[in-house]
């Protein structure tokens, strides 16, 4: 397995401490935030990029546009915004999440939207990873749904997949899109009391004996089904992100999920 790491899971690191812990784990490559931490919104592109290549990192993406397939001017402006940043600072792609607040978006109004991303993601030369979320609440649940869009917006090329494990198991998908999928994020539920229609991202831990969701499982289909990028840990919960030893809580995970998908 390859590896790489989204800043979420240590956001009080610098971008320079996040890349340096990626190497002691023998990690290249890594996501940005323009969240939690908001590195785009305080950090500027070309101390990002020194920072990367000072450490000898490759910056997977930049996490995320959102809601993309809301399309209008804000959202316009938004994309122009990350793109630029992200091709200033040296990141491949710009992840997508759609709208998560109960409101249906139409398939026509995805589409739209995805045709209108697509030439400010060409200008900038960078890619854009769908990443449709398995909460009951989204607007884009399944990963079918969203290449039929990609599809339709003759995206092929420019678009691709996140296969998220937590969101995999929440949407209760079965298909696997190995040809379609350009990163996976991965994460584990390990609380035993909360049912999975009410998962939410706080539960959100590193993968490990205890996990709920069949990330192992779904490493496993995705290799055997000739996927052969990277699986970048994405864990959003509170306990993982006040971690005093962040760093050797990823190396026992990666250990344990390395042992696992060799079986």
């Amino acid at each position: 397995m390859r590896f790489s790491l989204s800043h979420i899971l240590a956001p009080r690191q610098s971008p320079t401490e996040f890349f340096a812990m990626a190497r002691a784990l023998g990690i290249t490559d890594v996501e940005i935030r323009n969240d939690t931490p908001n590195v785009v919104g305080t950090i500027s592109p070309s101390e990002v990029n020194s920072a990367a290549t000072e450490a000898g990192i490759n910056l997977l993406s930049i996490n995320a546009l959102y809601p993309f397939n809301v399309w209008n001017e804000e959202r316009r402006a938004q994309t122009e915004k990350l793109a630029a940043y992200a091709a200033a600072c040296g990141a491949e792609a710009l992840v997508m999440c759609p709208l998560n607040e109960g409101k249906p978006i139409s398939p026509e109004a995805l589409v739209e939207a995805l045709k209108a991303i697509k030439p400010i993601l060409i200008k900038h030369g960078i890619k854009g990873l769908v990443e449709p979320l398995g909460f009951g609440v989204s607007s884009l649940r399944h990963k079918s749904d969203a290449i039929a869009a990609i599809k339709a917006a003759d995206g092929e090329g420019v678009f691709k997949l996140v296969h998220d494990t937590f969101h995999h198991h929440l949407a209760s998908e079965t298909g696997f899109y190995p040809e379609w999928t350009g990163l996976v994020h991965i994460s584990g539920v390990a609380d035993t009391t909360v049912s999975v229609d009410d998962m939410l991202d706080s539960h959100r831990v590193l993968v490990d004996e205890r996990d709920r969701l069949g990330t192992a499982s779904q490493v496993r289909a995705l290799q055997a089904a000739g996927y052969t990028g990277l699986f970048s840990y994405e864990p959003f919960a509170t306990e993982v992100q006040e971690l005093a030893e962040p760093q050797k809580a990823l190396a026992q995970s990666m250990d344990w999920l390395r042992a696992q998908v060799k079986h």
